[in-house]
C-alpha cells in the first residue's frame, strides 16, 4: 500500500517545551519509532510540519538588521533540511538499515494572487501572552492571533498548486526508498511570466501539500498524524466524544479552526473526494491502528452520518484542544 503521512510539527517540539536540539531529537526518535511500524510492506512518504521551528528562526532573525534577515522561504528551506536530517537519521536507526530513507528539499508552487497573502492565518513560533503579542505587533509588525489559550504569530499560507519535485519522489518510491519531502509544506515559490521561479514570504500548510502530493503519486491512504486522537464533537464539555468515521459531506457541516484543524479536515476531505480513497486523522501514537482503520477519524465516501465513538476515550496526552500545525 502507498501511504502518505503528514506529520505535525508538534512531533518535534511540543507546546511549552524548550526548543533545544536534544528535545527535538528525542521527539523525532519517538516519531520515527512509530513510523517504522508501518514501513514494512508499504510504500511510505512522510511530510512534516515546521511551525515551531520556522517561527523560532524568524524570531531570532528579528534581532538582525532588516537587510540581513532571511525571508520565510529561506527559513522554510533551512527547517526542511534540519527536520529532514533528524527524521532520516532516526528512521534509519529504527529500521536497522532494512530500508533506504531519503530526505529531499522540495519547492511547491503557489499562486501569487492567492488571497491568503492578504489574510495571514498560519500559526508559527512560540506562544505569547496578550501583552507580549501586543508588543510584537507594535515593535515587529507581526500579525498575532489566538491559538488555544495564548497568542502566536500568523503568516500567509497560500494553497499549493504544484510540486516541482514530484518526479524524483516517484522515482525514489519505485526504487524502494522511504521519502521525506515537502517539509513544512515545502518551499513556497511562484512562477514569473518568463517561467523563472522565485521564493515568496509564506509558509504553506503541510497538510494541504501532503494531500496534493498524495493525489499526484496516487496514494492508497492519506494519514494526518498529530497530537490528538481524532476529531471530536462538543469539545471541552462533559458530552465530548470522538468521531470514528465520517464523510466529507458530513464534516462540511461542522466548523474547525482555520489555523490548525481546519486545514487538516479540508486536506483529508479533498483527498478522499478526488481519489475515493480513505484519509484518517489521529494521534501519531496510534499510527499503526490508524492505518488498520481501528483508531483516529477515518474519512470515507458513502458514510451517511457521523459515526461516534465512546465518550470515555482520552482526547490527547497533553490536553491540547487543537494540534500544532
Amino acid at each position: 500500500m502507498r501511504i502518505v503521512v503528514a506529520l505535525g510539527g508538534n512531533a518535534l517540539l511540543r507546546r511549552g517545551e524548550h526548543p533545544s536540539v536534544e528535545a527535538q531529537r528525542e521527539n523525532v526518535r519517538r516519531a520515527a519509532a512509530q513510523l517504522a511500524k508501518i514501513a514494512s510492506g508499504n510504500s511510505l512518504v512522510i511530510v512534516h510540519g515546521n511551525g515551531p521551528q520556522v517561527g523560532l528562526l524568524a524570531s531570532q532573525g528579528m534581532g538582525m538588521p532588516e537587510d540581513e534577515r532571511f525571508p520565510l522561504d529561506v527559513l522554510d528551506a533551512e527547517t526542511e533540511g534540519l527536520i529532514g536530517y533528524l527524521l532520516e537519521l532516526e528512521l534509519r536507526n529504527s529500521l536497522l538499515g532494512q530500508r533506504v530513507c531519503t530526505s529531499m528539499l522540495t519547492m511547491v508552487e503557489v499562486n501569487p494572487d492567492d488571497p491568503a497573502f492578504a489574510r495571514p492565518d498560519k500559526p508559527i513560533g512560540a506562544m505569547y501572552s496578550q501583552a507580549d503579542a501586543n508588543t510584537a505587533t507594535r515593535d515587529k509588525g507581526w500579525t498575532m492571533a489566538l491559538d488555544g489559550p495564548a497568542y502566536r504569530r500568523v503568516v500567509a499560507s497560500p494553497k499549493p498548486v504544484g510540486m516541482l519535485q514530484v518526479q524524483p519522489v516517484r522515482w525514489l518510491l519505485a526504487h524502494g526508498s522511504i521519502v521525506i519531502c515537502a517539509g513544512g509544506g515545502g518551499i513556497p515559490v511562484v512562477a514569473g511570466a518568463d517561467g523563472h521561479y522565485r521564493g515568496v514570504e509564506a509558509v504553506i500548510d503541510k497538510d494541504r501539500s501532503a494531500a496534493l502530493l498524495a493525489r499526484e503519486i496516487e496514494a492508497d491512504l492519506f494519514v494526518i498524524a498529530t497530537d490528538v486522537r481524532g476529531l471530536y464533537l462538543d469539545w471541552g464539555t462533559v458530552s465530548q466524544r470522538p468521531v470514528r468515521r465520517a464523510s466529507p459531506a458530513s464534516l462540511s457541516k461542522l466548523a474547525f479552526a482555520a489555523g490548525s484543524m481546519g486545514p487538516k479536515v479540508e486536506a483529508a476531505c479533498e483527498f478522499t473526494l478526488r481519489t475515493r480513497n480513505r484519509a484518517v486523522i489521529g494521534s501519531l501514537d496510534d499510527v499503526g491502528k490508524m492505518v488498520a482503520g481501528t483508531a483516529g477519524t477515518s474519512i470515507v465516501l458513502g458514510q451517511a452520518q457521523l459515526e461516534e465513538g465512546p465518550r470515555d476515550i482520552d482526547v490527547s496526552s497533553n490536553e491540547t484542544p487543537e494540534p500544532i500545525s
